[in-house]
């Protein structure tokens, strides 16, 4: 059940993230297709961060010392962009258009995704 809600709040955050950052866009016909590939690209995300970003973090160790974490935005940039990639292969009408829009949009949907992890309780205070 906790996934799901994950699943469902990473959902919301993206899509107040295609409402806020031009360059982000979901283009399905109607609205259960946009909810549909909101849900999808919201896997596959957490999929990229929870595979390819722990690499990128261990390969890329220096540059976060060198820049003191400000490193961090670029990666997180980088994986909202990958995972903008990859809906493209899998033909889901879902779009990223450059680095500047993921670079916007990963910091867009981390506060989201933040202030809504506040709102919904996640079991632990219990």
């Amino acid at each position: 059940m906790q996934f799901i809600i994950r699943l469902i709040v990473s959902a919301v955050a993206l899509w107040v993230t295609t409402l806020i950052v031009s360059g982000i866009e979901v283009t399905g016909g109607s609205t259960l297709s946009d909810v549909l590939t909101l849900l999808v690209v919201a896997l596959i995300f957490g999929i990229v961060n929870a595979f390819v970003k722990p690499i990128v973090q261990v390969f890329g160790c220096a540059f976060y010392v060198l820049t003191l974490g400000l490193f961090a935005l670029v990666v997180n940039a980088l994986m909202f962009w990958l995972t903008g990639w990859l809906a493209d292969v899998f033909n889901l009408p879902f779009e990223v258009t450059g680095f500047w829009p993921a670079f916007w949009g990963a910091i867009v949907m981390a506060i989201v995704s933040w202030l809504l992890g506040l709102l919904i309780p996640d079991g632990v205070d219990d």
